[in-house]
């Protein structure tokens, strides 16, 4: 499987300078690297040094829903095109989103193409945030907002130019209770740092269950809009139950739901609990784990919400449950 690495964050936070010195990098050689650029003439592309084993693909103009359909073309045609020899062969893939761009799509196209997910995993979202300016960003940007919220790790640039505020640090684990927040040196970080990140994906390798999932399942975070929180079940889920609580949040929350993922023990397979991932109204197939990778056999499922009480969301979840024994047990409704 090759690995996709998106790295967002907003305008003027370090993104290339980060991205070109991440390629000069032994951790980074035989990286295929999508380019996406708003506006008509991009220049970003052009101030990446890459190593001779790295390939650059620009692609101009923002990666939202309209236009999904181009980035999966672009990394099949990627894929085609290593088959052949006809590039490098690659073994990673590395997105840079526009600094105006929502990430969420990304995450969309690379949950629901199929052809795509027989050939790629994703190895985790990297926001960029500005130790400068970026406590004035989020408070002004609704995007950078979202991009600090859907992120598997947090890296602070411009270090070498202010130290991080405690007020920065507040607002972003406010944000995101579930990411690290590394800092990056003059645009530097030890490469390993950024590679450990993928989603929990039992045919490849494992993660720490507790570290991937990251809240405090006690901890309720609020800031600018967004909510992080978790739901904690002691009891199993019918797989039913799951799925029709899974629709029904996709169908009624939509944009409003920045990210889900979960580790979910399931009735009818108390041995191999499901792991559940979504973005928006976007939700990957679950994924069974071969064992449970600790003793602790509760659900928890991590939530990062624009307005969505967590009262609703254990209502509704209370409610398909009760619905769903009650079918099961020949019950009327």
């Amino acid at each position: 499987m090759i690995e996709v690495l998106i790295l967002t964050g907003f305008l003027g936070s370090g993104k290339t300078t980060l991205l070109g010195r991440l390629l000069r990098q032994p951790e980074f050689s035989r990286t295929a690297v999508i380019v996406n650029e708003f506006g008509e003439i991009g220049l970003d592309h052009d101030l990446i040094e890459a190593s001779e084993d790295s390939l650059i693909k620009l692609q101009t103009g923002c990666l939202c829903c309209r236009i999904r359909s181009d980035l999966a073309a672009t990394i099949l045609d990627l894929l085609r095109r290593r088959d052949v020899s006809a590039v490098v062969p690659f073994t990673r893939i590395v997105i840079e989103t526009s600094g105006l761009a929502d990430p969420a799509p990304v995450l969309q196209t690379l949950m629901t193409d199929a052809a795509i997910a027989e050939r790629v995993v994703l190895s985790g979202v990297v926001t960029t945030v500005d130790a400068v300016n970026g406590a004035a960003t989020l408070d002004r940007e609704e995007i950078s907002a979202k991009q600090a919220a859907v992120a598997d790790r947090l890296l602070l640039t411009k270090t070498d130019l202010a130290d991080p505020q405690p007020a920065l640090m507040r607002r972003l684990k406010a944000l995101n209770a579930t990411a690290p927040v590394l800092i990056a040196r003059h645009g530097q970080i030890d490469p390993c740092d950024l590679l450990d990140g993928r989603l929990y994906d039992p045919l490849t390798r494992s993660l720490d269950i507790r570290s991937w999932l990251g809240a405090d399942p006690d901890a309720h975070e609020h800031h600018h809009g967004i909510d992080t929180y978790a739901l904690v079940r002691r009891e199993p889920l019918r797989a039913v139950t799951l799925t029709l609580f899974l629709e029904a949040i996709a169908e009624h929350c939509g944009a409003d739901l920045l990210r889900l993922k979960g580790i979910v023990n399931i009735l009818e397979s108390p041995e191999r609990p499901a792991v559940i991932h979504g973005v928006q109204h976007v939700f990957h197939p679950p994924t069974w784990l071969p064992r449970w990778p600790s003793d602790d056999r509760h659900s928890r499922m991590i939530f990062i919400t624009r307005g969505i009480p967590r009262g609703w969301l254990e209502a509704l979840l209370a409610a398909l449950d009760a619905e769903v024994a009650a079918v099961s047990s020949g019950m009327s409704i």
